[in-house]
């Protein structure tokens, strides 16, 4: 006890000596995540990028011997940017003062918008600090004084040998002066990190041609129960996986004359449920990952595997093509997806399920004073009846001598109907097979929604379809048919609510062109497209990421161009990152609490269309 007593002693006291940060005006990423993206699409960024932690990188200059000591300053993070994400530094506390540290987020946000692709590291940021003062003025004296604070923690050059001197008079050149012309000299270590610049090297993205790493199995809860959260990212290349052979094996040569036996055991690789994986690979600085050519026993899963067609759903036809936007050649790829329309097999017509009976008499209620009503309307030309304030109005004027036989007298009974479709879309992918609770998952408070909702449509008379998807790759996106616009809303189709069930992935994109196709093609005036999804847009063959995001955007756009009003309803935690930019800032709403959602949904469907 007294020897890790001293020892955890001497390290807090060794680390706060060495240590050149500020831990009291520290800003953490998450508090100026959001910020950050706004800014950057304020600034011209492409919205579609994310905002994420930065990896840690070595740092191989000078350190002092406190800091060799307590093993610190060898690492750093530095601000970068690739084609889906943007990345900033989990914390900084660089500066003294609070404001500053959230000032270099700005602006290593802004230096992000510009795009350079030639030159060694300090050309490409003179140049990008110098473009990004030149549009945006208002930035400059932010700079001034981060510059002057980062110069005052910079060594001198007095202080360094000659080598080291030469470069960083070159870079507080390059920082004071964003046109002089400067470059590196040889020197036996590098210059100490310029927290102004982006990255001098950003980590190369890969792109591996082999199936993904991560098992496309398992469930997202299933995922969540193996992986503890951890924001911080980590440096990683690929690799071969091992194969057993390889290796250093010693012995003693005594051994040689002992009796042992053999057992052929692989020890590559272990798969042991006691093991603490997560803390493991936090304590990594660069984790190798390989892909092996044999599933992992634990994420066995056969929930996925494709059942035999006399079990699967009833195929409707062949599939209809559909286009699919890809943002890096901004093209519009044609009959690139395919739909294939589905409905449940052994439906059984029921009838409103009792816990959701007392609900539904409610809101039917509230719903009832949008039924279509006969109402009078006066001061016609033709009518079953006399308006009797127009008939005096009219003897009067004739015994006055003004006759004009123009004058509507006539009143008629007519019914009022809501100009109006709507279609649902469901999100029936895989992770709507998570628990909300303990007792319903996503799929069960969908269905009860979508029941709910119903129920409220069928009083008011409006004209409603509803429909689900999923996904298994571009060739097999899943769109089902629940009740269709023509249909009349019986035990039958609650049957097909009822039937609703978790599928695969979520291919948005595709989902959503269909189904404006089928809404474009109602005659009423207003046309609202209305989507429940847990998640965000995600396939198998590379609509991860920003691919599926942008393909989604263009896919709301063009059914805005139609005329259709998309809305989206979500009950992911997360969906503030990218259903801004999907939808605009007024088309979705975030329900924090998914068990809600049966009892919202039709309540915001009455906002929406009142």
């Amino acid at each position: 006890m007294l020897e890790e007593l001293v020892g955890s002693t001497w390290h807090r006291f060794i680390t706060k000596r060495a240590d050149t940060l500020f831990p009291d005006e520290i800003v953490y990423l998450d508090e100026v995540r959001h910020t950050a993206g706004i800014f950057f699409r304020a600034l011209g960024g492409e919205g579609g990028l994310r905002v994420e932690n930065a990896t840690d990188s070595d740092v191989y200059a000078k350190r002092t011997l406190l800091q060799r000591i307590a093993g610190v300053g060898d690492k750093t993070q530095y601000a970068w940017r690739d084609e889906e994400t943007l990345r900033l530094p989990e914390s900084i506390a660089l500066f003294p003062a609070r404001q500053l540290n959230l000032d270099l987020y700005l602006w290593l946000t802004a230096l992000s918008v510009v795009k350079v692709e030639q030159g060694d590291w300090i050309t490409r940021n003179q140049y990008r600090t110098a473009r990004t003062l030149e549009l945006w003025p208002g930035l400059k004296p932010k700079y001034s004084m981060l510059v002057a604070a980062h110069l005052a923690q910079r060594p001198k050059p007095g202080q360094l040998s000659e080598g080291e001197a030469q470069q960083e008079l070159a870079i507080r050149s390059a920082l004071l002066d964003t046109s002089a012309q400067t470059r590196l000299q040889y020197a036996k270590r590098p210059p100490q990190p310029v927290v102004l610049w982006l990255h001098p090297s950003p980590p190369a993205v890969e792109f591996n041609s082999t199936k993904p790493i991560q098992d496309p199995d398992l469930t997202d809860s299933t995922q969540t129960k193996k992986q503890t959260a951890n924001q911080k990212r980590k440096k990683a290349h690929r690799t071969d996986m091992p194969q057993g052979n390889d290796g250093l094996m010693s012995f003693r040569l005594e051994s040689l004359w002992s009796w042992g036996e053999y057992s052929k055991v692989d020890r590559t690789s272990t798969d042991d449920d006691d093991d603490d994986a997560m803390q493991t690979a936090d304590d990594m600085d660069n984790i190798t990952v390989a892909q092996d050519s044999e599933a992992t026993a634990s994420k066995i899963k056969l929930d996925l595997d494709l059942p035999a067609s006399q079990y699967d759903d009833i195929v409707l036809g062949e599939g209809i093509p559909v286009d699919e936007w890809d943002y890096k050649t901004q093209l519009l790829q044609k009959k690139h997806c395919r739909i294939i329309e589905m409905t449940a097999r052994d439906i059984e017509a029921i009838d409103l399920p009792k816990k959701l009976q007392s609900q539904a008499r409610q809101i039917r209620r509230q719903f009832e004073i949008l039924r279509p009503q006969r109402h009078w309307l006066n001061r016609q030309t033709e009518g079953t009846e006399l308006d009797l304030d127009s008939y005096i109005h009219f003897l009067s004027d004739r015994k006055k001598g003004h006759v004009n036989s123009d004058i509507p007298v006539y009143r008629n009974l007519r019914k009022q109907y809501r100009d109006l479709s709507c279609l649902l879309l469901a999100d029936l992918s895989l992770s709507t097979d998570a628990h909300v609770n303990n007792t319903s998952r996503v799929i069960d408070v969908i269905r009860d929604a979508v029941f709910l909702l119903s129920e409220a449509l069928s009083v008011t008379g409006d004209r409603f379809a509803l429909h689900g998807f999923s996904s298994r790759n571009r060739n097999h996106v899943r769109f089902y048919t629940i009740k269709g616009f023509e249909d009349n809303y019986t035990n039958d189709i609650r049957g097909h609510i009822n039937a609703m069930r978790p599928g695969y992935y979520t291919r948005m994109g595709a989902a959503i062109r269909h189904a404006s196709h089928l809404l474009e093609q109602e005659a009423t005036s207003q046309k609202l497209l209305l989507i429940i999804t847990d998640g965000k847009p995600n396939d198998l063959d590379k609509y991860e990421g920003r691919y599926g995001i942008e393909d989604t955007r263009q896919a709301i756009l063009e059914a805005e161009k139609k005329g259709l009003q998309p809305f989206c309803v979500t009950i992911d935690e997360k969906a503030e990152d990218y259903l801004p930019y999907l939808f605009g800032k007024n088309a979705y709403v975030v329900i924090k609490n998914a068990a809600e959602l049966p009892i919202k949904l039709p309540l915001l469907y009455l906002r929406l269309t009142r």
